[in-house]
């Protein structure tokens, strides 16, 4: 159902868990053919993209996410030119990408062309003029599709896209089929970053099954995580790597390879926060250590809706 000005909104974790927000406008609210898009106003952070109930991005914090989800997959790689993007309609990842100065191609492939128009609309300040940029372009259709039909190769690639739920568009880019197509459009020292949901205690089937699935593929995968304060829970990736392994690095050598390769700011990456994130506590460790499942196309992992 559709949001509601000045209504609290609970985004479901599970039948007995939520995060309230108090939504204080409505700035857009559309159902694509692929799924419910809404732009609003959150009491407590901002403007909020919001799909099919789920918070993908607010103003107040989206540079927790996206910087976690771009930096160390790119400078894991020597020296990443072509960069891939599934997802990532607000423009975010874009806007992270070409901050690297060595970049000189970003596609970003997304299903759903009227996210964009939304977020180009009503959320500019996170794309930052990235989808002008020259070395951009954009491709509206299925990411395995594209990638099953192209010949193109990239330095890194970032599967940036929401969560598998069943009858979504998402699902079938979380398989080992999938990351084996990628694997195979990754160049020499090619490297992958995936959003792989919450490392919640009472959540961990989809960060480790992913994990699980991607180490199928990968000789080298190192799993991390951010606090996402919108999220409301902690939040899991996968970089997975052709040789290098990112969490070997030091947090002197992160911060190198920062002042070198980039131009602009970063507010939450360095190599202080780089060595937390690949910390993972215990725990959660041993989850990942224990899961054996790999998701197939006929056997895909359903995430609560």
């Amino acid at each position: 159902m559709p949001l509601q000005d000045h209504q609290l909104f609970i985004e479901a974790f599970s039948p007995h868990e939520g995060h309230v927000h108090g939504v204080t406008g409505i700035l857009a609210s559309r159902r694509s053919p692929f799924q419910l898009i809404e732009v609003v106003e959150l009491g407590s952070y901002g403007r909020a993209l919001i799909l099919d109930g789920k918070v993908q991005s607010t103003t107040l914090d989206e540079f927790i996410y996206h910087e976690s989800i771009i930096h160390p997959a790119m400078l894991c790689h020597p020296n990443p030119r072509r960069v891939f993007v599934v997802g990532g309609g607000e423009g975010t990842p874009l806007r992270e990408i070409l901050k690297h100065r060595g970049v000189e191609h970003a596609l970003l492939v997304d299903i759903d062309s009227e996210v964009v128009e939304l977020c180009r609309r009503h959320l500019p300040e996170m794309s930052a003029g990235a989808f002008d940029d020259p070395r951009v372009r954009v491709e509206f259709m299925n990411a395995r599709t594209f990638l099953e039909t192209s010949e193109e190769t990239f330095d890194t690639m970032i599967i940036d896209i929401s969560e598998p739920v069943e009858e979504g568009p998402a699902y079938l880019l979380y398989t080992q089929e999938f990351y084996r197509i990628v694997y195979d459009r990754l160049t020499e020292h090619g490297t992958l970053a995936v959003q792989a949901g919450t490392i919640s205690l009472a959540d961990l089937e989809c960060f480790a099954t992913i994990h699980s699935t991607i180490r199928s593929v990968f000789p080298v995968v190192a799993p991390y995580f951010a606090d996402i304060p919108s999220f409301g829970r902690p939040w899991g990736f996968v970089l997975a790597s052709k040789g290098r392994n990112p969490a070997a690095a030091d947090r002197g050598e992160i911060d190198r390879m920062v002042e070198a390769r980039l131009r602009g700011p970063l507010r939450y990456y360095d190599g202080e926060t780089h060595t937390m994130m690949f910390a993972l506590p215990k725990h959660v460790r041993e989850r990942l250590a224990a899961e054996t499942r790999v998701i197939e196309d006929n056997h895909p992992l359903f995430a609560f809706r």
